[in-house]
C-alpha cells in the first residue's frame, strides 16, 4: 500500500454516495478541485466536530470551486442518518471494505485506529495537499480551504 502523497496523480475510484449518487473522481478532473477526507467514523466527538466544521464553511468550499467528499467505513446508512442529523451537504462514500483507504495508501493508526487524512485533489486531478492530524478534526478544514485560496491565487 504505496501512499499518495502531494505531486501525485489521484487514483480513480467509483463509488455510491450514500445519497445514491454514483461518484467518480475523474468526472470532477476539468471542472472541480476535490476535498476528499477519510476519517474514523461517524457520530464520534472529534469526527463529528470535522464533519460539522466542513459544513459550516460548506459554502466557501463551493465558492472556491470545490467539491467535498467524505470517506470512512461506516455503511451508507449509517451515514446517511448521520448526515440527515447534522444537516451535512456533502457526499458521504462507504468504504467498508477499505479498498479507497488501500487506493490512497491511507494506514491505520498504530495498527489499530483509522487514520484521519484529508487530500486537496485540483482540476487537473493532482494531490495538491495531504493533511494528516488524528486530533484535530478542524485543522483539516482549516488546511484545505487555505490551499484552495492558493490555487486560486
Amino acid at each position: 500500500m504505496k501512499p499518495i502523497n502531494v505531486g501525485d496523480v489521484a487514483p480513480d475510484f467509483t463509488v455510491v454516495a450514500s445519497n445514491g449518487q454514483t461518484v467518480r473522481l475523474s468526472e470532477f478532473r476539468g471542472k472541480q478541485s476535490v476535498v476528499l477526507f477519510f476519517y474514523p467514523g461517524d457520530n464520534t466527538p472529534i469526527c463529528t466536530k470535522e464533519a460539522c466544521s466542513f459544513r459550516d464553511a460548506y459554502e466557501d468550499f463551493l465558492k472556491l470551486g470545490a467539491v467535498v467528499i467524505a470517506v470512512s467505513a461506516d455503511s451508507n446508512e449509517t451515514h446517511q442518518k448521520f448526515a440527515d442529523e447534522k444537516k451535512l451537504p456533502f457526499l458521504m462514500i462507504a468504504d467498508q471494505d477499505n479498498a479507497l483507504r488501500k487506493l490512497f495508501g491511507v494506514s491505520n493508526v498504530m495498527f489499530l485506529f483509522p487514520r484521519r487524512i484529508t487530500y486537496l485533489i485540483d482540476r487537473d486531478g493532482i494531490v495538491r495537499s495531504k493533511f494528516n492530524s488524528q486530533l484535530s478534526g478542524t485543522e483539516h478544514v482549516t488546511q484545505a480551504l487555505q490551499t484552495l485560496r492558493e490555487i486560486a491565487s
